[in-house]
Formats: structure tokens, C-alpha cells, sequence
């Protein structure tokens, strides 16, 4: 299974950037998707998770700004980022997690390599 990630750049202030994340391999159903990110000198957070009911939650510092959206069908996750900030800026990771077979309720997690995201004017 690999994680393509891709979308992350440089942005002034109050820009938007997309983040997609699209994940291959022998996939069977994607169980969860969320999106990591991680600042020089600070612990990886979560930043925003979809599940396979639809169901989505934010951290409270990207509420209102991020979206994440799932694309079941080329097994893909986006974050839209809109006004972005300074502290935006971070290594932002994709965090999947699906099953293999029909026949399995084991769910494999992978993480995608990290994409950069630079909020600066």
C-alpha cells in the first residue's frame, strides 16, 4: 500500500491551499482518514479525521477554516485550508487506515510521507 501526498507549498496569510492524499494498493474499504501535522520543535497533532460513517472532527484551532472530504472512489482524502495563518505552518501527514478483504474486520494503518505547508509573507 502506498500513501501519495501532495498539494502543500508556500502561502501568504489568508491564502488556502488543497492537500490531497491518495492511497493505493490492495485496498479493500478505508476505514478512517485523517490529516497530522507537526511544527519544528512541537508533538504531531491531529488537525482533522473523516470515518467511514462521514463523520468528521476538527481541532479546535482549524474549525471554520479546514474542511476534509473523502473521495471513497479513488480512495483519496483532501483538506481544504482556507485563511490560512502563520501557525499553519507545518509537516502536514495523512494517517489512512483500511481493510484488505471482505473477509477481515483488521484494520491496517499507514502513514503518507509528509507534505510541507508554509504560511509566511
Amino acid at each position: 500500500v502506498q500513501l501519495q501526498a501532495s498539494g502543500g507549498g508556500l502561502v501568504q496569510p489568508g491564502g488556502s491551499l488543497r492537500l490531497s492524499c491518495a492511497a493505493s494498493g490492495s485496498i479493500f474499504s478505508i476505514n478512517h482518514m485523517s490529516w497530522f501535522r507537526q511544527a519544528p520543535g512541537k508533538q504531531r497533532e491531529l488537525v482533522a479525521a473523516t470515518t467511514s460513517d462521514g463523520s468528521t472532527n476538527y481541532v479546535n484551532s482549524v474549525k471554520g477554516r479546514f474542511t476534509i472530504s473523502r473521495d471513497n472512489a479513488k480512495n483519496t482524502v483532501y483538506l481544504q485550508m482556507n485563511s490560512l495563518k502563520p501557525e499553519d505552518t507545518a509537516v502536514y501527514f495523512c494517517y489512512v487506515g483500511f481493510t484488505t478483504s471482505p473477509r477481515s474486520t483488521t484494520v491496517y494503518s499507514y502513514w503518507g510521507q509528509g507534505t510541507q505547508v508554509t504560511v509566511s509573507s
